[in-house]
């Protein structure tokens, strides 16, 4: 059985964490920019921080309100 290397490793954590990177990025400015969201704007913000990738997935899907 071969033995997963760090290099091995890196290439599949570096876009997964580059990713979550740029979906928090921008999940962060888009309720910032919103007038109104489902919730307080605040709740979003730490489940956006906190809940890594399906945070800011979260906030596209029912955090935003379509006006």
């Amino acid at each position: 059985m071969d033995q997963i290397t760090n290099e091995m490793l890196w290439t599949i954590i570096a876009p997964l964490a580059g990713l979550q990177f740029l979906l928090a990025i921008i999940a962060l400015v888009a309720c910032a920019r919103a007038e109104s969201t489902r919730g307080p704007k605040w709740m979003w913000v730490l489940i956006i921080l906190f809940v890594n990738l399906l945070g800011p997935i979260a906030f596209f899907v029912a955090g935003r309100r379509n006006e």
